[in-house]
């Protein structure tokens, strides 16, 4: 039984999530309190973690700053009463994986927690013998099972998305990739026509590979239709 740990300070909210997600079958550990949520996701390992942005003694995203500064990757569902596409963005920043702006629905809620969980279990199934564990295209060195990219023989860090993102497109260079046919590969699921998360992905992919952002050799924009990887 996969578990899930959910960090949110209102009681009836917490409570709600924790019953929505045991009848859809998970184990659920909830805290109402940042410190402690942060100390639960150390020590319980969880599967993912559900992490509202407002909380008592540690913000949300003071944790999912310090998970992955840790390099710790497991997947984090954020949770924010702001509507505002600055905190989602800072929040896609610190490598959240995905965000859910309140209220949202108990069926909403349960299809993003199976498209990020399916994701991740797919990037970390064992990779059989004979299949390639690293892509090597141009300067670049993709290892999908350290989740570890070079460039050049510089180690480039990313977040688990920006890993998953970059490996897609290198894995189809030179294809035309639309902002929904990666939403779909990569996210594993429609965001509700929310194609910006792509776009932000796409942009700190090029502040940390290209030298020029503006005119970018690798990551190519096809006006209208998307992006393609080129090498």
């Amino acid at each position: 039984m996969e578990r899930i740990l959910v960090v949110e300070d209102e009681l009836s909210i917490s409570t709600l999530l924790k019953f929505n997600l045991e009848k859809a079958g998970y184990a659920v550990i909830t805290s109402l309190d940042g410190k402690e949520g942060l100390e639960l996701a150390r020590s319980e390992s969880p599967d993912l973690i559900l992490l509202d942005l407002m909380l008592p003694s540690m913000d949300g995203m003071e944790i999912c700053k310090t998970l992955r500064t840790e390099k710790n990757h497991t997947p984090i569902l954020m949770l924010t009463a702001r509507d505002g596409e600055h905190d989602k963005i800072v929040g896609l920043e610190l490598g959240a994986d995905d965000y859910l702006t309140k209220p949202f629905s108990p069926r909403e809620l349960v299809a993003r927690v199976k498209a990020i969980l399916r994701r991740s279990k797919q990037m970390q199934e064992v990779v059989s013998p004979e299949e390639e564990k690293t892509t090597r295209i141009g300067p670049f060195i993709i290892d999908s099972e350290k989740y570890e990219t070079t460039y050049a023989g510089t180690r480039i860090e990313l977040t688990p998305k920006e890993f998953e993102l970059l490996l897609y497109l290198a894995k189809n260079q030179s294809k035309v990739l639309t902002r929904d046919h990666l939403l779909n590969a990569v996210w594993n699921y429609d965001y509700l026509g929310d194609s910006r998360i792509v776009d932000v992905h796409i942009s700190h992919l090029r502040e940390k590979l290209e030298e020029d952002t503006r005119n970018p050799k690798y990551i190519k924009t096809v006006r209208g239709l998307g992006y393609k990887f080129e090498v």
